[in-house]
């Protein structure tokens, strides 16, 4: 997968280095039709912090104790410090206050609650990147890192499409999500704890 992410995060600093905010903003603002709406929303929610939630129960329920811990480790590290901080830090607006005065010019798709404050960067492609990460270090077969990886990608342009974000917070949101969760399945996973037997069952696994 760090190869086609790394493929990926140049595309995507050529684009930023060839457009302006608004330009990207409004291009794909103005990509839009009816399917997409409908199944844009879904596609956002795989970026939810209740998937990672999820993700994580299914892991103690049935798989491992070893990888419950680190999806909920991994998801408190980047979602909740690395997004979240961010985010407070940087305080930016939102699509939706930042072109307040062209506000009439943009669209948004009906029911969905569009925020003000807190855009850079986005948490849902923070948490969609880590969870990338993570199932594509535990598939057996490596083919899926690209499903996974394209997965990731949609839920960023998503909330692009919502205009929930701007694409520089979609962006900084993958890198946080990548990076973050490389670097601390990298330290966790070779820890002597976590290797022990007892890591490996899980509540409901039949050991």
């Amino acid at each position: 997968m760090v190869v086609p992410y790394m493929a990926v995060l140049i595309i995507c600093l050529c684009i930023k280095l060839a457009f302006t905010k608004s330009e990207i903003y409004f291009a794909v603002n103005g990509l839009y039709s009816s399917w997409a709406d409908a199944i844009a929303p879904y596609v956002t929610d795989l970026g939810n912090g209740w998937t990672a939630v999820t993700i994580a129960v299914i892991m103690l329920l049935f798989v491992s104790y070893r990888k419950a811990l680190i999806v909920a480790s991994s998801f408190a590290i980047t979602s909740l410090v690395g997004a979240q901080l961010t985010k407070y830090i940087f305080d930016a607006p939102r699509p939706k206050l930042y072109f307040k005065d062209q506000i009439k010019h943009l669209r948004f798709v009906k029911g969905i609650d569009i925020l003000s404050y807190h855009s850079f960067p986005s948490g849902h492609t923070v948490t969609a990147f880590m969870l990338a990460v993570l199932l594509t270090y535990w598939s057996r077969n490596k083919a899926w890192g690209p499903i996974f990886l394209l997965i990731a990608i949609l839920v960023g342009y998503s909330r692009m499409y919502l205009s929930e974000h701007f694409f520089e917070d979609v962006v900084a949101g993958s890198v946080i999500g990548f990076v973050l969760t490389t670097i601390w399945l990298w330290w966790l996973d070779n820890r002597k704890f976590i290797q022990r037997p007892g890591w490996q069952k899980a509540l409901l696994k039949r050991n």
